[in-house]
């Protein structure tokens, strides 16, 4: 265990009308216990739920102040006694969740993702009453279960956006039998469905993205996929579609469902602020496709993508820029004026 005395600070969303308006506030940390990592902000992404939450698209949720950002990457500086596998000094992460109950089934089993008293990196409370804040700060502390020691073949800045965007697609990839001699489709070549590609490839696939736009080709092919498709009808052709679109009201639905082979998924992990388009029942029969979505992933996913990104030189594409920026960041994520991850690197300490 190491002395180190942290500074607790972060950029701050304070008024919700100008969600895009940073201030530097002091915040209260978790309380630390034996099995808690104290980390050192160096690298933190800018993710798309941060934008959903600031700017209230997935309802009225937050109250400031409120320090987002979830793909955070650091050095540990105090680690509990009781923690294992991990030493100060160390290159570890933290991803969109830092709590769980740690004595459920779903604990128990590699899905403490799905516990139902998850806890999230921020915006979130603690048992004691403590609010969670997020990456776009100093220094963040968390259980061990969330804190992912990073490989030294990957580089803060590119691990940094994995721990939410990668291990977001890289879950329901494996869950649902990506790998040799299957067809996977990925619908939204933007900031997850970049990784999506490139960690469908590195697992063995043969991968199809869909895309509606000229511009993005010769990057989709660089990326690794084999085919590039324009929404073109692949009759039950796709063993597995993960869809990164944030849906909107003319999204066809039905057409790609029409393009899973028989008890093929297609898996949603874009959440829109809007309610996602009718499927009428029929679309499900003629294949006997399911429709799913899916939840970040487990500390033993997140430990499993960060081993193939290092085998596979699987590295993300991104756009550096000082957290002083983050709300530069994030008004142009909202616009979709970014190409693919935005990760932000520390000014504050």
């Amino acid at each position: 265990m190491s002395n180190t005395q942290l500074p607790f600070k972060g950029y701050a969303v304070t008024n919700p009308k100008a969600w895009s308006d940073f201030d530097v506030i002091e915040f209260q940390p978790k309380n630390f216990k034996d099995t808690d990592v104290e980390i050192a902000i160096t690298h933190c992404g800018v993710c798309g739920s941060d934008v959903h939450t600031i700017t209230s698209g997935w309802g009225e949720g937050e109250i400031p102040p409120l320090i987002v950002g979830h793909e955070i990457v650091g050095k540990a500086t105090k680690v509990g006694s009781a923690v294992k596998g991990i030493k100060v000094g160390d290159r570890v992460g933290v991803g969109a969740q830092i709590g769980s109950c740690l004595e459920c089934e779903a604990c128990h089993t590699d899905n403490e993702q799905y516990c139902p008293k998850g806890i999230d990196t921020y915006n979130a409370e603690y048992p004691d009453g403590v609010k969670t804040m997020g990456g776009y700060s100093t220094a963040i502390r968390a259980h061990e279960r969330f804190v992912f020691p990073i490989p030294d073949a990957i580089e803060s800045k590119h691990a940094a956006s994995m721990l939410c965007a990668g291990l977001t697609v890289y879950s329901p990839l494996v869950r649902n039998g990506c790998g040799p001699g299957k067809k996977v489709g990925i619908v939204g070549i933007g900031g997850l469905g970049h990784y999506a590609i490139m960690f469908a490839k590195a697992l063995g696939a043969e991968v199809y993205a869909f895309t509606h736009s000229d511009s993005k080709i010769d990057d989709i092919k660089k990326m690794g996929a084999d085919h590039v498709i324009f929404a073109k009808p692949l009759a039950q052709k796709l063993h597995l579609i993960v869809s990164t679109r944030d849906v909107a009201d003319d999204m066809p639905l039905v057409d790609y469902l029409s393009m899973l082979w028989v008890q093929g998924h297609m898996i949603q992990v874009g959440l829109p602020d809007k309610p996602f388009p009718p499927i009428p029942g029929m679309a499900f029969t003629s294949n006997g496709s399911l429709f799913g979505g899916s939840k970040i992933g487990s500390k033993k996913e997140a430990l499993a993508m960060l081993k193939l990104a290092a085998e596979k030189g699987v590295k993300p594409w991104i756009e550096e820029m000082p957290m002083s920026k983050a709300g530069e960041a994030v008004e142009r994520l909202k616009k979709n004026d970014v190409r693919y991850r935005f990760v932000l690197t520390q000014d504050l300490m």
